[in-house]
C-alpha cells in the first residue's frame, strides 16, 4: 500500500495540511473492523464530497448549457456522477493502491466499483474540507467535468431504461417492466437478478447490488438483442 503522501503529489496537493485527512477519505469501514486505526472510516468524507460533487456539476452545467431544460441537465449530471464515472476517476489516479480494505473486501470483486466511486467522494471532501472550495471545483472539472463531452457523443446521458422503453413502444407498442427473479448475498450487499419483459416475455437479465442497477443492466442487455 503506497504512502498518502504520493497521492498528494500526484494530485498536485502538495499543500496540504492535514495529510490524515486524506489517508482517512481512503479508508473503507470493513478495515476498521478488522484493525486498531486512530482515524475513521471515510463515510461522513463520501456524504459531504457528494454535495460537494453535486454543486459543482450543477452549476458548471447551468452555465455551460443555458438552453438545456432542468430534465437534461439532471440526465447529463447523473451521468458524471454515476458510480461507473466516478469508478473512471478511480482508476485514472489508481486510488486501489491507497485504499485501507479489509481481507475480505480486498478479494471481493462484486463491491469494487462501489467501494472506488465512494473513495472518489470521500477524496472530494477532504480536498474541500483541506483546501477550500476552489480547489474542490478544480479537481472535479479536471477529472470530472472533463468527461461531459464524451457524455453527450455517446449518449451516456440517456439512461439504458428509456432507450428500451422507447425502442419497444416504437416496435411493438408496449412498455417493458421488469421482474425480480432472485436475491443473493447478505443485507448489507445483497446481489439482484432482475428480466426485462416485453408483453411477459423475458428479453434479457441483469444483475446489481440494488433493484434499480439491476433494471438498468437488464435495461443496458436487452437493448443489445432487442434492437438486432
Amino acid at each position: 500500500m503506497k504512502d498518502i503522501s504520493e497521492l498528494a503529489e500526484k494530485l498536485e496537493l502538495t499543500s496540504f495540511n492535514n495529510l490524515e485527512l486524506l489517508e482517512q477519505s481512503m479508508v473503507h469501514r470493513s478495515y476498521i473492523n478488522e484493525h486498531e486505526f486512530k482515524l475513521g472510516h471515510n463515510e461522513r468524507l463520501e456524504f459531504l464530497g457528494d454535495a460537494v460533487l453535486e454543486l459543482v456539476v450543477s452549476k458548471d452545467l447551468y452555465e455551460k448549457f443555458p438552453d438545456k431544460p432542468e430534465g437534461q441537465l439532471t440526465s447529463i449530471r447523473a451521468a458524471l456522477v454515476r458510480k461507473e464515472t466516478l469508478g473512471e476517476v478511480a482508476d485514472e489516479l489508481q486510488l486501489h493502491e491507497y485504499l485501507k480494505l479489509s481481507r475480505g473486501e480486498a478479494k471481493s470483486a462484486s463491491n469494487q466499483m462501489a467501494i472506488l466511486s465512494n473513495s472518489v467522494e470521500a477524496l472530494i471532501g477532504s480536498i474541500y474540507l483541506d483546501q477550500d472550495l476552489e480547489v474542490a471545483q478544480n479537481f472535479i472539472e479536471k477529472y470530472i467535468l472533463s468527461k461531459t463531452k464524451r457524455v453527450l457523443e455517446s449518449g451516456e446521458h440517456i439512461d439504458a431504461k428509456s432507450q428500451f422503453q422507447e425502442l419497444a413502444q416504437k416496435k411493438d407498442r408496449s412498455t417493458p417492466s421488469y421482474k425480480v427473479m432472485s436475491e443473493s448475498g447478505p443485507d448489507h450487499n445483497k446481489i439482484f437478478e432482475v428480466a426485462a419483459l416485453i408483453n411477459d416475455k423475458e428479453i434479457a437479465r441483469g444483475s446489481g447490488n440494488s433493484k434499480q442497477a439491476a433494471e438498468m443492466a437488464a435495461a443496458t442487455a436487452a437493448l443489445e438483442k432487442y434492437d438486432k
